[in-house]
């Protein structure tokens, strides 16, 4: 029998041996977070304003009169809904002391599992990164861009409200 042949079926069956004894480790060893819960349901999201109005754009801001060097007022603002192919995404900007000090996921994708699972990662991400930018310039989260990119969308809607 020729080297080349004895070489070529070594290497098949290592090759193969390799390909069986393959393992993928447990979904839970990876790290993975469980899904979130919608904070809110999405049709509660539209609050009049002190004049009794939703404001244009349909965010809904509950603002304080104070206003600070940021230029963002304190208060709650509820920034549009921005679809995107796997679903809708809705936060709210709660400004305290003229500072982002919270952002809360009102409307998310969860319809579909992975939908979910990819929500569930992106989300508590995506809320760290507009915390620490204090604006709506983030990064996008990888594998989750259409996400990310409603996010910031909807970020920015309630931080301009915010800046009303």
């Amino acid at each position: 029998m020729p080297i080349r042949a004895v070489v070529t079926l070594i290497a098949t069956v290592v090759v193969l041996v390799l390909l069986v004894s393959f393992r993928t480790p447990p979904s839970n060893s990876l790290g993975i977070l469980p899904p979130l819960r919608p904070s809110a349901s999405p049709t509660a999201a539209a609050t009049p304003t002190a004049s009794g109005s939703p404001p244009p754009g349909g965010g809904s801001p509950t603002p304080t009169p104070t206003s600070t060097a940021s230029g963002l007022k304190n208060g709650s603002y509820t920034g549009q809904d921005f679809p995107n192919f796997y679903g809708d995404v809705q936060v709210k900007v709660v400004v305290s002391g003229g500072k982002v000090t919270d952002v809360v996921a009102v409307q998310y994708p969860t319809d579909r599992p992975q939908s979910a699972y990819i929500s569930s990662v992106a989300v508590p991400l995506l809320r760290t990164e507009v915390l620490q930018a204090q604006s709506a310039q983030i990064d996008v989260i990888s594998g989750a861009t259409f996400t990310s990119e409603s996010y910031a969308q909807s970020a920015q809607s309630a931080l301009d409200l915010a800046r009303a």
